[in-house]
């Protein structure tokens, strides 16, 4: 959430930030300094009205201890009228409070200044490409196909079970999955994260907290009797750990990895693009997480575009790293970088991770502070980044490293699968 205080004294530059997102955010802004300006006159009363009940209280003790009882009765009435007007006013500011946050929540975080314009995206800037891109025989099958064939992932039996877009991995398919949670983890330990194991399913608040709530309410699967979410990323549990939290200075940085399920309906998915590992409602993700202090949080976004670079160098996926345009942005991020894996056989990069910086964005939504001795609470930045999502990942190591013999896998997950070939 945006800070109340950098929409007041930066309302033009607010405005022209979120521009970049393509959004017209001045009517909501109009509003909430409309609110903000009701709020801060009613307090004002309230205030006063309250210094009134505290000089009168003493005043009335004063006088019955003067055994003036006909004077600090007449006074105690008047106190007693204060009370109301005092509860009228606390009535009606929480409900300026709570109108000027319906209306915050719905202001997306401002682009950093390194964000590029842009509304698609075929608007993202491609920053680094490296890795080559293997030549596959004329007879090379998509993975969809390559997985039928070796019988390591089936599709319809997860349509039998629970439906579209929930597959069941299968004998070395399912170890392959397995393999790459834990090379994930293993890597993320190596750099310092320490590894959680969270619900997959959140409450209202973990979902406003991260952003998720409002925003994506509609793409998330909801257990409506008892009101939890089904994650659609380990970020939402693992950032909310420090929800209500003041942190300590010395602390930070805050390194977290943690292995989910993860959950998205998807609405509206369909078409080839979306065919086998392309697009799923349940994949399997690693999410790396950190709080930082605001100087070096971009300094330790690079790092951990570093660190997932480094996973896929390590597989010997060809890949390219995209800084995101603002058209393409989450409602969250205030810069976002993509990964993208080539696909050999459907001859097409797809998206495998994303490595964002949230500023103070969700800092502000959970109250995650650090303090510095007695210094006043400061609210931290958060980042995380998918480290990696595994649908496409499979995807690309299948079709790319397919032979006459098999699939071939790489030498850094043999020691994690058992085998150095899918035939």
């Amino acid at each position: 959430m945006l800070q109340l205080s950098v929409l007041r004294d930066r309302t033009d530059y607010v405005l022209q930030r979120l521009a970049v997102k393509n959004i017209d955010a001045k009517p909501v802004v109009d509003r909430v300094l409309s609110i903000d300006e009701d709020r801060r006159k009613v307090q004002g009363e309230l205030d006063h009205l309250l210094n009134q009940q505290n000089v009168l209280a003493k005043q009335v003790g004063e006088l019955y201890k003067a055994g003036k009882k006909a004077e600090g009765d007449d006074l105690k009435n008047k106190s007693t009228a204060l009370k109301q007007s005092v509860a009228d006013l606390s009535e009606r500011l929480t409900r300026l409070e709570e109108e000027m946050n319906a209306e915050l929540v719905k202001l997306p975080n401002m682009p950093s200044e390194r964000v590029p314009k842009g509304k698609t995206p075929e608007d993202n800037e491609v920053v680094h490409q490296e890795g080559n891109i293997p030549t596959l025989a004329e007879n090379a099958k998509p993975h969809w196909e390559l997985t039928a064939q070796y019988d390591i992932i089936d599709f319809e039996l997860g349509v039998k079970l629970t439906g579209a877009g929930f597959p069941v991995y299968k004998g070395k398919g399912a170890k392959l999955q397995r393999a790459l949670i834990n090379y994930f983890l293993d890597k993320a330990a190596e750099a310092g994260y320490g590894e959680v194991q969270p619900p997959i399913l959140v409450n209202k608040e973990s979902g406003y907290g991260t952003g998720q709530l409002p925003d994506k309410d509609s793409q998330m699967y909801h257990v409506q009797d008892d009101g939890f979410y089904l994650i659609p990323t380990a970020e939402v549990p693992v950032t909310n750990i420090f929800r209500d939290v003041i942190v300590k200075t010395e602390e930070l940085p805050i390194k977290l990895c943690a292995y989910t399920p993860c959950f998205r309906r998807e609405a509206g998915s369909y078409g080839k693009d979306v065919r086998g590992l392309n697009r799923l409602h349940q994949f399997d993700k690693v999410e790396i997480v950190q709080v930082q202090h605001p100087d070096k949080s971009y300094e330790t976004l690079d790092e951990m575009v570093e660190h997932v670079a480094g996973l896929l160098r390590s597989l010997q996926l060809p890949f390219r790293i995209l800084r995101l345009c603002g058209g393409d942005m989450s409602f969250s991020s205030a810069l976002t970088y993509d990964f993208e894996v080539y696909s050999a056989a459907q001859k097409k990069w797809l998206e495998v991770s994303s490595v964002s910086n949230f500023e103070s964005f969700q800092s502000n939504r959970m109250k995650l502070r650090f303090r510095s001795g007695n210094d006043k609470p400061t609210l931290a930045h958060t980042l995380n980044g998918s480290a990696l999502a595994l649908p496409r990942i499979v995807a690309a190591l299948l079709e790319n490293n397919q032979t006459p013999d098999g699939v071939i896998i790489p030498d850094a997950l043999r020691n994690y699968t058992g085998f150095d070939r899918i035939a």
